[in-house]
């Protein structure tokens, strides 16, 4: 069996942080079912450009491969029994949406232990579920502003900049699965659950990490560096070499050693001024000029070589295709396949989170309301049962 085989989770998720932080439970056997409300067309994340045919795109693919999908619009009367019906049966309640909603639509535990006192209810919400934000949407553009991030990354002549991905997004993904298991597992050894009130400002914020001590504890103020250089560590950047740019990073003196050898320059690590970390952070505008002109003198595929040979961390700045064609990334079973009706083979990236053998049977993403008569049949309905309940506008009209 797979580490969540034995897991049921009912997930009222749309777009990316939810369907994203869930995907890994689905990949991990986990029984994901998304509730899709039909009144709005089930998750938005179908409709996200550019690659969108009809209710599918290939964004929602990325998020919800191996998961089952039933139309329910739980604020009928027929949708809230066969909503409730799940909770009695299922380990999880999975959700992410504006901090005051969980509340509003009765998805708390507070709201659902008298049907499942088991019940573990994660709720991913932009600003938590309390607080003066608790009612303002959350998107990760918005948070990366809010808490900081934007001011720490981009050129320093340029304007604060967003990250490339949206990390907010993924990261708060990530910490509320962690969240989830350490409920599942908690309620699974005293038989009670409980909320997982995570939210995208949380982790943002905590993500600060140890800028955020540095600012409270000693009074300083981050600056956006050239290069994307490392804000104490010195050399830890990028640098463009005659072809393109590369990334190196001497993190202990032994590396700083070995990159002066590599480039041929003993007098810069004989140089009293660049003798230890302090000293380069201090003394970094007379050291820098001299590395940028050692790598710009010849090409990546010169320096590249010499500097994995001598054990100097180092990279090349890759393109997204590049960096997929890396032959680290099959050999690590990040590359994997599902079939689609309309898209053919559609090739993504797997998940990194690892416990005993890799999943190869991938399934695609659902159709919106395809698992309906699986999950009808798991609850135990009969079609009259199914009939009356469809006629009362449990799965929409």
């Amino acid at each position: 069996m797979r580490p969540l085989e034995d897991v049921r989770i009912i997930a009222l998720e749309q777009y990316g942080a939810g369907p994203f932080g869930s995907v890994h439970l689905a990949d991990l056997g986990a029984q994901v079912i998304k509730i899709e409300d039909p009144r709005t067309g089930g998750d938005i994340g179908r409709y996200v450009p550019p690659y969108v045919h009809g209710e599918d795109s290939l964004f929602y693919e990325t998020f919800n491969r191996n998961k089952q999908s039933l139309s329910l619009d739980i604020s009928t009367a027929a949708g809230r029994e066969v909503f409730e019906d799940l909770v009695r049966t299922s380990d999880a309640v999975w959700s992410n949406l504006r901090g005051d909603v969980p509340a509003k639509i009765g998805i708390r535990y507070a709201d659902l232990a008298h049907l499942n006192p088991a019940i573990v209810c994660c709720s991913l919400t932009g600003f938590g579920m309390t607080g003066p934000r608790q009612n303002e949407p959350g998107y990760d553009y918005v948070l990366q502003g809010i808490a900081g991030w934007m001011s720490l990354t981009g050129d320093p002549d340029g304007p604060p900049t967003k990250t490339g991905l949206s990390l907010v997004d993924f990261s708060s993904g990530f910490v509320a699965a962690l969240s989830l298991l350490a409920g599942l597992h908690a309620a699974r050894r005293d038989g009670v659950g409980g909320d997982c009130d995570v939210s995208l400002y949380d982790t943002a914020v905590s993500l600060l990490t140890y800028p955020a001590t540095w600012a409270m504890t000693a009074g300083y103020e981050p600056v956006r560096t050239v290069d994307s250089a490392h804000p104490s560590l010195v050399p830890f950047q990028a640098f463009q070499a005659a072809d393109g740019w590369l990334v190196v990073g001497c993190a202990k003196e032994k590396f700083w050693q070995r990159l002066v050898a590599v480039l041929e320059r003993p007098d810069l690590g004989d140089d009293e001024r660049f003798a230890s970390f302090a000293l380069r952070d201090r003394n970094r505008d007379e050291l820098l000029p001299h590395l940028k002109a050692a790598f710009a003198a010849n090409t990546l595929g010169h320096w590249l070589p010499l500097l994995q040979a001598a054990g100097v961390p180092s990279s090349p700045i890759n393109d997204v295709g590049q960096a997929l064609a890396d032959p680290q990334a099959a050999a690590r079973g990040l590359l994997l396949e599902t079939e689609h009706p309309h898209w053919g083979t559609v090739k993504q990236v797997g998940s990194p989170v690892r416990f005993g053998p890799q999943r190869t049977d991938h399934r695609r993403a659902p159709h919106r309301n395809e698992h309906q008569d699986d999950v009808t049949t798991l609850l135990g309905y009969s079609p009259d049962k199914v009939a009356a309940l469809a006629a009362a506008g449990a799965f929409g009209k």
